[in-house]
């Protein structure tokens, strides 16, 4: 992922019924939730949203079936001229599945010598995830994003050796969460394996929550896959993972070059208003 900086085709499977037999941290009450879509495959992220061009081709040419899209955020590194409710439902007609990203507030312990970064306040962390959580929603809804889809929340690595730094990035997530699922939007949260997601991992352990109910671990080992990883435990998010396997790489499809991050997907991805 990036801060004020995520042809042949593997099996891929997409379903608009009832999510997967599983017990998430932040699944909604009966009652309150919403119809999800899910997608097994491979994705790709790029920092801004590609032509519609770029986007026909790669579909046409690539192995890749779904994308990331950075819908917000502070802490958001490139523009994003293209990206509007009509380009969204251009490339859902054309077949994508979009992964929402929003770029927020970065753990207070993280550090940058690139970049000024806005962060969390460990004293308000929750009541910032929250608040965050409602700026996300309303981006999601602006692009024709419906409830029931997932916003992913995108955390940068930083040090695990500062507890302060750990809980206040749990309890910023604990308020995406409960905003999310205020607003009938599904939680997820895209993290270093080695940090956040080891963190939400040792939260969950301990019983904390609500969590986000799908994690993105970025673990560039050059292996696709979500199944057994060293980061979670294996019954832990099950067919609620993504997995980003490589980044920062030019790919070229159909004449179409684009910079691009690598991922594995079993989870939910973006239901789109038509």
């Amino acid at each position: 992922m990036r801060l004020p900086r995520p042809a042949a085709v593997l099996a891929a499977t997409l379903v608009l019924l009832a999510p997967p037999a599983a017990v998430l941290a932040d699944a909604p009450p009966a009652a309150a939730a919403a119809r999800a879509r899910y997608f097994t495959g491979r994705a790709f992220d790029s920092c801004s949203a590609p032509s519609l061009d770029a986007m026909r081709r790669w579909y046409r040419h690539s192995p890749y079936r779904a994308a990331g899209i950075y819908i917000g955020g502070v802490n958001r590194a490139c523009a994003q001229p293209r990206l509007t409710a009509g380009w969204v439902r251009a490339v859902d007609r054309m077949g994508w599945r979009l992964l929402p990203v929003y770029v927020g507030l970065q753990p207070p312990c993280r550090t940058s010598p690139h970049h000024r970064l806005a962060r969390i306040d460990p004293r308000r962390a929750r009541a910032q995830g929250r608040a965050q959580a409602a700026d996300a929603v309303r981006r999601a809804r602006a692009l024709g994003l419906r409830a029931g889809s997932p916003l992913y929340l995108d955390v940068e690595s930083y040090r695990r050796n500062d507890a302060r730094c750990t809980r206040a990035v749990v309890d910023y997530a604990v308020g995406w969460t409960t905003g999310l699922r205020a607003a009938r939007y599904r939680s997820g949260f895209y993290g270093s394996a080695a940090s956040g997601i080891a963190d939400l991992a040792a939260a969950r352990r301990a019983g904390r929550g609500p969590l986000p109910g799908t994690v993105w671990f970025a673990h560039w080992n050059g292996r696709r896959g979500t199944g057994r990883t060293w980061c979670l435990p294996h019954h832990a998010w099950r067919h609620h993972r993504i997995h980003q396997y490589s980044g920062n790489v030019r790919e070229s499809h159909g004449g179409a070059a684009l910079t691009i991050d690598r991922n594995s997907v079993d989870a939910p991805v973006a239901v789109v208003r038509r």
